[in-house]
């Protein structure tokens, strides 16, 4: 984001302007004096933290003496500097374009009086000081050589290069289908381009470079990767540790060089705005027990945060690793209690359930799902999906329906199961199709592919824990769509689990009623497709290798499907929805929106035990929830209730409800609540990411600066970074022009 001059009647920005912009001092002493400067009278309400972290002014509102560089790349200010260059008069030509923020205050006699005494207190003292400060200039500034100049010059190109790459997706290898007609890696075609379109740094650094060797060596790139990914991850850990509370997101695994790695995520709320950002990989290796200690050692001694900040805690996995991932969550939920195990927001609940399940057929089914939404993004193989439809139900509104209902993410969605069941014949046919290839437009990747999918689909194991799925998540269908709804949806589910959970107990109950009716539906469907009723071959042999009497199909599928099923989606319901985790939601009234619908009779001093510990006046929290409830039941009709957590957090009298504040702030960071779509763009570009990349091109660092693109850096602190850890790269410590003296690896800070 660029940094806009909060000056009046200036309207320089950052991305415009070589100009250096500076924040606004900490000290609420000179903060005031630049307030009062600036003639802003907005900024008088804004405590010095506040104006500190979100507004800047531009050099040009500082007398020149003031400011100084400390190298060629960096500009500051001195220690006592104040603005007094300021444009008052220029809006009054045309008074339609001052921008109503940035309106000028109207001076008083008494302002006047305070400004002229301050004047007169400060004008001598400059006019001794100005040619100690000129002097202290020369002193300061640090004089760098012409080969300190050129090195880091060089060293600014090379970072250049390597975030463009980042941002445009570039790998650092060939396509290895291609490299037989490419000499030079992408990173050595963008140097010589760089080089042959003027950048003179880079030119004298390789000139005497042989032709057919490579500019960087492994250990020099890996070190400017480094301090790339570290500066662009700092960014971001600023705001966190500024947040204070954050919370935990994994996603699924990813592999790097023959490696499983685990994305790690945090969520946090920063200027009043929820956010979800990529930080790392976490190398996916060993027991429950390793990845807790290797998560807590990432947190808190490479990052500087501290675990008893952290509120919430969601694991995106599949598998066998959805296992070991709710392992971590029970033993990261021991050590540290307020850091509750919820579901994600982005994953739909019945998904979440169904990857939950640790039983082979299931699994199977879900890996089949993910083939399934992989095969279809193909446009070709999407439309002769539509077409079979079509066919199958030719002139049918079902047709249109289910052609609408298989849209791009329907593999997703929570009535997954219901959909797949309804297309399960036409969509084995289009597959079928597929896989016969009469056209010749298929390859033969996407063929293998979809003949796995069919084998699959045309079991009748797979086609008996498709029905019993569907039944059994559709108690939790409006329950999970609620907790991807608004702030209002999510409130009412921590009323509804109950219902739910009754729901559930009962099917468990009378389960040789309903398992009868589900298995005869699956008997139907198989019908449909041709597929005999059978035993898994697997459970055949091992009957034929053991005393086991011969089984009947329908109790085999009753004791380890249906069963198994349902014991388990009622265990992670519960498991997901504890105790604390409902305290939390139900401290959602706090919404006023919430308040109205209940008609301000709200009690959330009962559930406020699980995060009175965060408080910072915890003793008021009983008198200041009775006022934060009266100043919304006698608003004026013509105020509207914030309906969420960010329209509230966004009113500017909530800091007067410091308990409140900090309440929503930490309600904000659980995982549960939804992020709007902007704020999840890192999570997408992870996904793009992958897709677009072969195991053999990805590269740890391009992929976290690909990831955040949007987050703003400092190529001189990269530069500044690189010369601090790295300083056998100098160039006086070069033998001769052109060679590299090895550098040795040093860890990534």
């Amino acid at each position: 984001m660029p940094n806009f001059c909060a000056a009046p009647n200036c309207t320089r920005k950052s991305t415009e302007s070589d100009l250096a912009f500076f924040r606004f001092p900490r000290d609420p002493e000179r903060c005031q004096i630049w307030v009062e400067n600036c003639r802003r009278a907005d900024l008088e309400t804004k405590t010095s933290d506040q104006l500190n972290k979100h507004y800047r002014l531009c050099a040009k509102h500082f007398d020149p003496a003031m400011v100084y560089k400390t190298s060629p790349y960096r500009t500051v200010l001195k220690d006592t500097a104040i603005p007094t260059i300021f444009d008052l008069t220029s809006h009054l030509k045309n008074p339609n374009t001052m921008r109503h923020r940035k309106r000028i205050k109207e001076l008083t006699e008494e302002d006047l009086q305070k400004i002229k005494e301050r004047e007169s207190v400060t004008s001598f003292d400059q006019l001794v000081k100005k040619e100690a400060i000129v002097e202290e200039m020369n002193i300061d500034e640090p004089q760098i050589s012409m080969e300190e100049k050129a090195y880091r010059d060089y060293l600014r190109s090379l970072f250049e290069i390597m975030l463009m790459m980042g941002k445009q997706n570039v790998p650092l290898k060939n396509d290895p289908v291609s490299e037989s007609g490419l000499k030079t890696s992408n990173l050595q075609s963008l140097l010589d381009m760089r080089m042959n379109a003027g950048d003179e740094a880079l030119r004298k650094r390789f000139q005497a470079t042989a032709v057919n060797s490579e500019y960087l060596s492994p250990t020099h790139l890996n070190q400017l990767l480094d301090v790339c990914e570290n500066t662009v991850r700092e960014e971001i850990l600023l705001e966190v540790r500024e947040s204070r509370f954050f919370s935990i997101v994994t996603g699924e695994l990813v592999e790097f060089a023959g490696e499983s790695q685990l994305p790690v995520f945090l969520r946090f709320v920063n200027q009043n705005v929820l956010r979800e950002e990529f930080l790392d990989f976490l190398l996916f290796e060993g027991d429950e027990f390793a990845l807790v200690e290797r998560l807590e050692a990432q947190l808190t001694q490479r990052w500087g945060l501290s675990m008893e900040d952290c509120r919430g805690q969601a694991h995106k996995a599949t598998g066998s690793v959805s296992t070991k991932m709710k392992a971590v969550a029970v033993l990261l939920l021991e050590k540290y209690p307020l850091m509750l195990h919820m579901p994600c927001s982005s994953t739909a609940l019945n998904i979440h359930l169904a990857h939950s399940l640790p039983f082979p057929n299931v699994q199977n089914l879900m890996e089949t799902l993910r083939r399934i939404r992989v095969l279809f993004e193909v446009p070709f193989t999407q439309d002769e999906f539509h077409k079979t439809i079509s066919l199958y139900y030719p002139k049918s509104e079902k047709a249109e329906m289910l052609i609408q209902n298989c849209v791009s993410g329907w593999t997703e969605q929570h009535n997954v199961f219901d959909i797949l069941l309804e297309v399960l014949p036409p969509l084995v046919l289009s597959i079928e199709t597929i896989v016969d290839n009469n056209d010749e437009k298929f390859t033969a990747r996407l063929i293998a592919d979809a003949y796995a999918v069919t084998e699959t689909l045309t079991d009748f194991e797979t086609i008996v824990t498709i029905v019993i799925l569907k039944h059994l998540l559709t108690f939790t269908r409006a329950f999970g769509r609620n907790l991807q709804g608004e702030t209002l949806d999510v409130f009412s589910t921590a009323n509804s689990l109950t219902a739910v959970l009754h729901s559930l107990n009962e099917v468990n109950d009378n389960i040789d009623v309903y398992h009868e009716f589900w298995y005869e539906e699956a008997l139907n469907v198989a019908g449909l497709l041709d597929v005999q009723e059978n035993l898994p071959r697997l459970f055949i042999r091992k009957q034929r290798t053991s005393e086991i009497g011969e089984v009947q199909a329908e109790a085999y599928y009753k004791e380890y499907v249906t069963m198994p099923v349902i014991c388990g989606i009622m265990q992670e319901v519960e498991d997901m929805f504890s105790e604390n985790n409902l305290k939390a939601l139900k401290c959602l009234s706090l919404v006023p929106g919430i308040m109205g619908q209940l008609k301000f009779n709200t009690m959330e001093e009962n559930y406020a035990d699980v995060y009175r510990s965060d408080l910072p006046s915890s003793d008021t929290l009983t008198a200041e929830l009775h006022c934060w409830r009266i100043k919304w039941k006698h608003r004026g009709k013509e105020v509207p209730l914030p309906n969420t957590i960010h329209e509230t957090l966004q009113l500017p009298d909530v800091i007067f409800f410091p308990n409140v504040n900090t309440f929503l702030r930490v309600l904000s960071t659980l995982p549960v609540l939804k992020l709007a779509e902007n704020n999840n763009a890192a999570g997408n570009r992870m996904q793009a990411y992958f897709s677009s990349l072969p195991t053999s091109q990805r590269n740890k660092s391009l992929a976290m600066l690909h990831i955040n693109t949007h987050v703003k850096y400092d190529l001189d602190v990269m530069v500044d970074k690189y010369c601090r850890l790295y300083p056998e790269g100098d160039p006086g410590a070069e033998s001769e022009e052109g060679t590299e003296v090895p550098a040795k690896q040093v860890a990534a800070t």
